[in-house]
C-alpha cells in the first residue's frame, strides 16, 4: 500500500461526460506508470435517472471486470487506499463535462478592456454568458435589474479597475446586482466573483455580503495593456465545483472521492496541452476536443496556455444549435454522396434527441464527420483570435504552424476508418507547414491532466508509453499557384535505404507509407515562393519525421480550401481524397 499520494502505486480516474462515463485505471508496470484498463457506461446525469453516480458505478463495475481487480467493497464503497490483498486504489481523480453550462453575467468598466477580460475568463469553464454590463450601458437601472431577474444567472464575474485604479465606478457597477439579488429567493441568488481592482475588494464584499456569496480573485487587468486569467481560474474552478455538486449526487460523490479536486474536463485537457508545449519549445501545441455538448480549443507555446470552451457547440444534444452558424448546404458540401439536405436535417434532429446514438451506415458516418467539420470550423473561426502571440505563423490569416496537433473526442478518434477522420480534421483545421497529428483515442488527456495535480510523474510516463496514437506527419505547403502547378519537390530517405522522390502539384493530396515509429529523413524544396515553415518563402531544408498510421501525408490542396462550384466534380474529388487516406 502506498504511503503518500505522490508515490501512490495505483490511480483511478473518472470522467463524467455528457454521453459516456469512463473509469481509467493506472498502475506501475516494470517500474513506470502505465494506462492499464478502462471501463465505460452511458452517463446517467440526465433523464431518466438524473443521478450521475449510477453511471459512475457501472463504469467502475466494467473496469473491475476488465482489469480483474476489486475496487468496490460489498457495501458498494470505494476501497481506498489499496490493501495488501491487491484490492482498491490509492488515489482518485475526477473530471466532469456532463453539466449544463453555468449562466454567467459579466460586468466590467470598459467593453474592450475589463469586460472583455471577464468574458474571456468565463470562456475557460462550461458557461453561457446571458448578459454583460459596462459603464457605457445605456439601459436604465430598472431595466438591468429586470434582465438579471429574468436570466437568473448562476455566477456574476466582475472586473474593472487596474491596480489602485478606478474604485467608485467599480462599486457603482454593482448596483443592479445587489438590488436584483435582494429581490431573488435566497436559493436562486448568484455567486459573485470579483476580479478587479484589489484596493476595493473589501468594499465589494461588504456591499454584497448580505445578499450573496462573494469570492475574491486577483485582478484580471492589473494594467490596461496586460490580461492575466490564470490566477483567477483557481477560484473560478472552486465555484464551478460547488455549484454543480449541489445539482447532482454523482458530482458530490466524485468530489468527495477525489478529496475536493474535481476538475472541469476542459481544465485537465488544457493542462496537458500546456505540459506538452513546455517540451516542444520550437512550435506551439494545439489541442481540439470535440464533445457531445461542447468544443474545447487549447493552444499553448512554451507553457503559455490560451483556452476557449464553446458550450452549446457539440455533436450531441446541442447539435441543432450548429445551424445558427452554418447551413445544410455547407454541411452537404463535405459529402461524397448525393445525400439530401432533408436527410441531413433528420440526422441532426435524431442526434439531438438521442446523443448517445452512433452512425449505423457509411452514409450516416459521413454525415457525422461533415457535421464535425462544420462544428470545428465554427469554433476555430473564433478561437484563432485568442491564440498565444508567440505561436509561429507562416501565412497571415491561416492557422499557425502548431506541432503537434492533438485530437480528442470519440466522433473523430473512434471511427471505423481513421483516414476519414484525418480528412475531416484537415478540412476543418486547415493546418499548414510540418506537423504531427496525434489521436487521443481513449479520451485520456483530461484525466491525465487531473492526475498531474497529485502525481506529476504519472502523466509524463503514460504519455511516453505512446497512449496518443500518431496519425502521421503532415506536410502542408502554402502559397499561390494554379491547380496542377508544381509547387514542392520531396525526397525521402526511408529506413530500408530506399529513396523516394515526388513532385507535388497544387491541388494534390498524397501519402508516403511509413510505419508507426519508423524514422525517415525528408528533404523539402518549395517552388514558386511556397512556404513549408522552414524559414521563409521558398526556403527548403531537411527534417526528421516519424511515421504514423497514415505515414507521411502531403496536403497541397491549398489554404484556404477551395472547391469547384460544380457539385459532381466536388464529390469526385472528395471520393478521391477519402480513397487516398484509406489505402
Amino acid at each position: 500500500m502506498a504511503t503518500s499520494i505522490v508515490d501512490a502505486d495505483t490511480l483511478l480516474a473518472i470522467d463524467l461526460g455528457t454521453v459516456t462515463t469512463r473509469a481509467f485505471f493506472f498502475d506501475t508496470v516494470a517500474g513506470a506508470y502505465r494506462f492499464v484498463a478502462m471501463g465505460s457506461s452511458p452517463s446517467t446525469f440526465g433523464p431518466p435517472i438524473n443521478n450521475g453516480s449510477e453511471g459512475v458505478r457501472r463504469a467502475i463495475d466494467r473496469l473491475q471486470q476488465v482489469a480483474g481487480r476489486q475496487l468496490v467493497s460489498l457495501e458498494e464503497d470505494l476501497i481506498t487506499p489499496s490493501n495488501s490483498e491487491g484490492a482498491g486504489v490509492d488515489t482518485v481523480v475526477a473530471t466532469v463535462s456532463a453539466v449544463p453550462p453555468l449562466k454567467v453575467l459579466t460586468l466590467g468598466l470598459m467593453e474592450d478592456v475589463s469586460l472583455e477580460s471577464a468574458n474571456n475568463l468565463a470562456s475557460t469553464i462550461y458557461s453561457r454568458i446571458v448578459d454583460s454590463i459596462s459603464m457605457n450601458d445605456k439601459r436604465s437601472l430598472a431595466t438591468k435589474i429586470d434582465e438579471i431577474l429574468h436570466q437568473r444567472p448562476d455566477l456574476v464575474i466582475v472586473a474593472g479597475g487596474t491596480e489602485n485604479g478606478a474604485s467608485k465606478s467599480v462599486i457603482k457597477l454593482l448596483d443592479p446586482v445587489g438590488l436584483a439579488a435582494f429581490l431573488m429567493p435566497q436559493s436562486q441568488r448568484p455567486t459573485v466573483l470579483f476580479a478587479g481592482n484589489p484596493s476595493v475588494a473589501r468594499e465589494v464584499r461588504d456591499t454584497l455580503k448580505d445578499f450573496t456569496t462573494v469570492h475574491l480573485a486577483p485582478n484580471l487587468r492589473p494594467t490596461l495593456e496586460s490580461e492575466q486569467l490564470g490566477p483567477a481560474q483557481g477560484e473560478l474552478r472552486a465555484i464551478f465545483r460547488r455549484v454543480f455538486s449541489l445539482q447532482d449526487e454523482g458530482v458530490q460523490e466524485l468530489d468527495a472521492w477525489s478529496a475536493g479536486r474535481l476538475l472541469p474536463n476542459a481544465t485537465g485537457f488544457g493542462r496537458m496541452i500546456r505540459f506538452i508545449s513546455q517540451h516542444e519549445p520550437s512550435k506551439g501545441v494545439l489541442g481540439v476536443d470535440l464533445g457531445a455538448s461542447s468544443i474545447v480549443v487549447a493552444a499553448a507555446v512554451r507553457g503559455d496556455l490560451r483556452q476557449r470552451i464553446y458550450s452549446g457547440l457539440g455533436i450531441g444534444e446541442s447539435l441543432e444549435s450548429l445551424l445558427r452558424y452554418t447551413n445544410l448546404t455547407n454541411i452537404a458540401g463535405w459529402l461524397a454522396t448525393n445525400t439530401s439536405e432533408a436527410d441531413i436535417r433528420d440526422y441532426v434532429l435524431h442526434k439531438t434527441l438521442y446523443p448517445n446514438s452512433v452512425p449505423e451506415t457509411e452514409e450516416e458516418a459521413a454525415i457525422e464527420l461533415a457535421l464535425a467539420r462544420e462544428l470545428l470550423r465554427t469554433a476555430m473561426r473564433d478561437a484563432r483570435r485568442y491564440f498565444p502571440p508567440d505561436v509561429p505563423e507562416i501565412v497571415t490569416g491561416q492557422l499557425p504552424n502548431f506541432e503537434p496537433i492533438v485530437i480528442s473526442g470519440s466522433t473523430l478518434t473512434n471511427t471505423a476508418r481513421h483516414g476519414h477522420s484525418l480528412l475531416a480534421v484537415l478540412d476543418a483545421l486547415e493546418p499548414v507547414g510540418v506537423s504531427v497529428l496525434l489521436s487521443d483515442e481513449n479520451g485520456l488527456m483530461a484525466s491525465l491532466g487531473a492526475a498531474a495535480e497529485v502525481n506529476p510523474v504519472l502523466p509524463v510516463q503514460v504519455l511516453d508509453s505512446g497512449v496518443l496514437k500518431s496519425w502521421g506527419t503532415l506536410i502542408a505547403p502554402v502559397g499561390n499557384a494554379r491547380f496542377g502547378t508544381p509547387i514542392l519537390r520531396v525526397r525521402v530517405a526511408l529506413p530500408s535505404g530506399e529513396e523516394k522522390r515526388l513532385d507535388i502539384k497544387e491541388g494534390m493530396l498524397t501519402t508516403i507509407p511509413l510505419e508507426s515509429g519508423q524514422k525517415a529523413r525528408v528533404h523539402l524544396q518549395p517552388l514558386r515562393g511556397y512556404h513549408v515553415g522552414l524559414g521563409g518563402m521558398g526556403r527548403g531544408g531537411s527534417i526528421n519525421v516519424v511515421g504514423g498510421e497514415m505515414g507521411i501525408v502531403i496536403d497541397a490542396r491549398g489554404r484556404p480550401l477551395r472547391f469547384s462550384p460544380d457539385a459532381s466534380r466536388r464529390k469526385d474529388l472528395i471520393k478521391k481524397w477519402l480513397w487516398i487516406l484509406s489505402h
